[in-house]
């Protein structure tokens, strides 16, 4: 299976690299990580990524010698724990560039698109107005809105890729009329790593009078995001892929959006007054974090801000772009491997083996140490696209290196011996 027999295939060609350059380390953080202890190769990142040991100290006092409720109690540590609490609020949202009333805890990336469908959506959008999505949506992009269209009869429209696997901007801008109401994108794709030029798809979607979603899930940990700057309405992530807890995520709005959105859950922390004749609602964020919330995960999430913050996103996305290309390079080297996506996808490299399943490829790389995404990474229209049932995906973190680029070729040149 050659890369011109596939849409989306790269068919550019890079010169050989010479092979694999010795292994090096992002100011040594690999070590910072205890669940990569021993000799394993977690190439997973895009999944969920790895803890740093910080985290999961600050999740363990959180729960521990510092637990208590907060915004109820008065005494003095539920005060301390409310201002941590609020503290990892005010830390989100600095590092996206959002305001602290902007910034809603959220279960994840899932949740809080969900949140804006049931919220904002069902409250703005009606029949005969319609979503512009992409080809290559996660499903937690896709479902929420299909559910809001039974709901309310609005029509969905999906935007094609460009050649290389990015959202075609061209196509969107022909596609988009003073009907969509919304657009819903991926900042980054899941199984391409292909980057959206975000600034043109808030202003095409802004040109039509229709919001802006950003789905930021694979963006926020490998790039600088300021959603100020980017003038989009709704960004949403999740924590567990900012190397924080599983649990809690983010939805940042525009605070004149968030103003006019009903809550859309019932029950303590969300009010203001509440009789048997009616109940008056919190403001934003409030509204939206009934019951009591993920207190210890959004500590850990504040934690993991602080330490990619004192890291520093360029240089995750520098680290990871050397090993996306060097990775393509030698793979672009086997005539039984296809790539997908474009050649400076972020962080992520999706690929097929001729004659073997993603499934059987991961399974192999398992017994060699090396831990790899195999199936269809809940972008099941994506993989019709491309005509493949599933593809492997190898993604990098900041804790990742040559050496784990090195252990990947073993384990497919095994692969190769097992199958031929």
């Amino acid at each position: 299976m050659r890369p011109d027999q596939r849409p989306f295939a790269s068919s550019a060609t890079l010169p050989p690299t010479g092979g694999i350059a010795p292994a090096f380390d992002l100011n040594g953080q690999r070590n910072a990580f205890p669940g990569l202890s021993g000799n394993w190769h977690y190439l997973d990142t895009a999944a969920t990524a790895q803890k740093p040991q910080v985290v999961i100290d600050a999740c363990n006092r959180a729960m521990g010698s510092d637990y208590a409720t907060v915004h109820r109690g008065v005494y003095a540590r539920s005060a301390e724990m409310t201002l941590a609490f609020e503290a990892a609020r005010r830390k989100v949202a600095a590092f996206i560039g959002g305001r602290e009333d902007e910034v809603v805890f959220t279960r994840g990336a899932t949740e809080a698109i969900n949140l804006v469908a049931q919220t904002w959506g069902q409250a703005n959008l009606k029949a005969g107005d319609r979503i512009l999505l992409s080809m290559l949506e996660h499903h937690s992009n896709i479902v929420p809105w299909q559910l809001l269209a039974a709901r309310t009869g609005v029509e969905i429209d999906v935007c094609p890729l460009t050649g290389d696997g990015r959202i075609d901007l061209d196509a969107a801008e022909r596609m988009l009329t003073p009907a969509h109401r919304l657009v819903a994108f991926a900042h980054v794709s899941n199984v391409l790593g292909s980057v959206l030029d975000a600034p043109r798809a808030v202003a095409l979607a802004h040109g039509v009078g229709a919001k802006i979603l950003l789905d930021g899930c694979q963006a926020v940990p490998r790039m600088p995001v300021d959603v100020a700057a980017l003038g989009c309405d709704f960004y949403a992530f999740s924590a567990h892929k900012l190397y924080g807890p599983t649990g809690i995520g983010a939805l940042w709005a525009r605070h004149d959006l968030l103003e006019a959105m009903p809550p859309w859950q019932g029950g303590g922390s969300m009010i203001d007054r509440v009789t048997f004749a009616g109940t008056t609602f919190a403001p934003p964020p409030q509204r939206f974090e009934a019951g009591t919330p993920a207190i210890v995960e959004a500590i850990g999430l504040g934690a993991a801000v602080d330490y990619v913050s004192a890291v520093g996103l360029e240089a995750i996305h520098a680290r990871e772009a050397e090993l996306v290309t060097a990775l393509r390079a030698e793979l672009r080297r086997m005539n039984d491997i296809t790539l997908f996506g474009p050649e400076d996808g972020a962080g992520i490299v999706s690929f097929a083996m001729e004659g073997v399943h993603p499934h059987d490829l991961g399974t192999i790389l398992d017994e060699e140490g090396v831990a790899i995404r195999a199936g269809h990474h809940c972008a099941q229209p994506l993989m019709d696209c491309l005509g493949v049932p599933a593809t492997a995906r190898a993604s990098f973190g900041l804790y990742n290196d040559h050496d784990d680029i090195a252990a990947l070729l073993r384990g497919i040149e095994r692969t190769r011996r097992i199958f031929r």
